[in-house]
């Protein structure tokens, strides 16, 4: 499906790139060549690239190292190579994303299209920035109101002066916090922007796949990535209800075989409907309301709390803080009810 959609964009002659992380000898098979750690001409307007974590891991680590250079007096990370570094589990999501989101960066490619392990690991790296830049403010300011750090505040900054190249005046966390907090929250607004990026639902009418496929959904909406349609995978017979997926329209693909790409990247739909998708989140201040998209879900998978300025949505595997605007900031949570699809909040 991956194939065929980046085939699909380059048809209407627009730049594709197309990102597979599968690191087997499968993707070579279909493509009928040799996938490579940079991109390389598939076709007129495609390229194509494989992300090999561990040629990843070793560019991000050079990468580090020239960052330490730069701030430290002495640095240390020098004496350890990238090429001697194993992978941890979920590196392969975040050196993935952090490949698309510098292909992106490039400004050479007008569409990018990623194939990576599909479900919930997927959805949990699209997440990522939302969910790390959680992190850093949260615990920047336990830390900051801690006795802890107002005991050592008076020290950092002799202390930072001694060690690192530059300095820096105030607090101590606010310029690397601050650079990392726009780098995340420029991947956050690209994820929850239907016109950037968005997902398409692949599975079967085989009833376990179409439960996946549902829960899949709904938990996309948890990380504010929009789910643009459902590709139906061919088993002859096969048909699903239309109303399994309302609003999401149902797309029947026929069989690939013997590399006939032709009838597939035809029988796909417009790929650029997304937008009109409805969005995860949507907040209405005349009514205080906030309303979340949770399709997939019942009322008892759903939980809700409240601590200070931000709502904590529970559905699923999947959590997702939401930061009310000012106006409603502070406002105690009055009701929540779940209705055709929708969580409604109501300050």
């Amino acid at each position: 499906m991956a194939v065929a959609a980046a085939k699909r964009f380059a048809s209407e002659g627009k730049r594709v790139l197309l990102a597979i992380q599968d690191p087997t000898p499968a993707a070579d098979y279909l493509i009928g060549q040799s996938l490579t750690i940079d991109p390389q001409v598939l076709a007129p307007q495609l390229w194509v690239v494989q992300l090999q974590t561990a040629a990843l891991l070793a560019k991000s680590w050079d990468s580090v190292k020239e960052l330490e250079a730069q701030y430290l007096r002495t640095p240390f990370f020098k004496a350890v190579y990238g090429e001697e570094l194993g992978v941890l589990p979920g590196m392969d999501s975040a050196l993935a994303l952090n490949a698309i989101r510098e292909y992106d960066a490039e400004n050479a490619y007008d569409v990018i299209v990623y194939d990576g392990p599909g479900g919930i690991t997927t959805l949990r790296m699209w997440g990522m920035p939302e969910i790390l830049s959680w992190y850093t403010r949260r615990f920047r300011q336990v830390f900051q109101d801690s006795d802890l750090g107002r005991a050592l505040s008076p020290f950092v900054q002799p202390i930072a002066s001694a060690v690192l190249n530059v300095n820096w005046s105030g607090d101590i966390l606010d310029q690397p916090t601050n650079q990392m907090s726009d780098v995340l929250g420029s991947g956050r607004d690209a994820v929850n922007d239907a016109n950037r990026v968005a997902a398409f639902l692949v599975t079967t009418a085989d009833p376990a796949a179409v439960a996946t496929a549902k829960y899949l959904w709904g938990s996309a909406q948890q990380v504010g990535l929009t789910v643009g349609g459902v590709l139906l995978n061919p088993v002859v017979g096969d048909s699903l209800d239309p109303s399994n997926f309302a609003p999401l329209a149902i797309t029947p693909l026929p069989k690939f075989a013997n590399q006939n790409w032709d009838a597939l990247v035809a029988a796909l739909p417009d790929l650029n409907r997304a937008a009109s998708m409805p969005s995860p989140v949507a907040i209405d201040l005349e009514r205080s309301t906030v309303r979340l998209f949770l399709p997939g879900f019942t009322k008892q998978q759903v939980k809700l709390t409240q601590y200070g300025p931000e709502v904590t949505i529970e559905a699923g595997d999947q959590r997702r803080n939401i930061i009310v605007p000012p106006s409603l900031a502070g406002k105690p949570v009055q009701g929540a009810k779940f209705q055709d699809q929708y969580l409604i909040i109501t300050f």
